[in-house]
């Protein structure tokens, strides 16, 4: 009797030593509409800081490169910068040149897609480079944002 009553406890006792593990994580989703977008295809590139790799062989930078779905059934799509983009180190910095599917962007509308290839949808290339700047480039560790605005042209 005394072994079983042992036993019992000892089932039940292994219930109180037992270890717990939990996750909690955000799930989301954004379906664009079937008209118009300008999606990266890797999600996270909009969601992360983006590192330039420096190149210790040519003292330069690597520039950026992204993939971006884009479709407007209505006719092209036009981008543009929001600012000037720079990296700064609070005491020097340098300009970043952006191009999207070939087209160097400015403050300006440029069309970056053609009515023709925008209405079908097309996989487009985004490239930032560093603009070297009189004298190379000064150690430190530097930072900036690149604000790109697209709009749906319509006939």
């Amino acid at each position: 009797m005394l072994v079983a009553l042992a036993a019992a406890l000892g089932v039940f006792c292994t219930e109180v030593f037992a270890i717990r593990d939990e996750h909690t994580f955000e799930v989301s989703v954004s379906i664009p509409t079937s008209d118009f977008y300008v999606l990266p295809v890797n999600p996270q590139f909009l969601e992360r800081e983006q590192r330039m790799a420096w190149n210790t062989l040519t003292s330069t930078l690597t520039p950026l490169r992204e993939s971006f779905d884009v479709k407007n059934i209505a006719g092209g799509i036009t981008a543009r910068l929001g600012y000037a983009p720079v990296l700064s180190n609070g005491f020097t910095s340098f300009a970043l040149d952006v191009s999207f599917n070939g087209q160097s962007l400015t403050l300006l509308d440029t069309t970056v897609v053609p009515a023709e290839q925008a209405k079908v949808g097309l996989r487009v290339p985004l490239v930032i480079s560093a603009m070297e700047p009189d004298g190379g480039y000064a150690a430190g560790h530097y930072f900036g944002s690149v604000q790109l605005i697209f709009d749906a042209l319509r006939p």
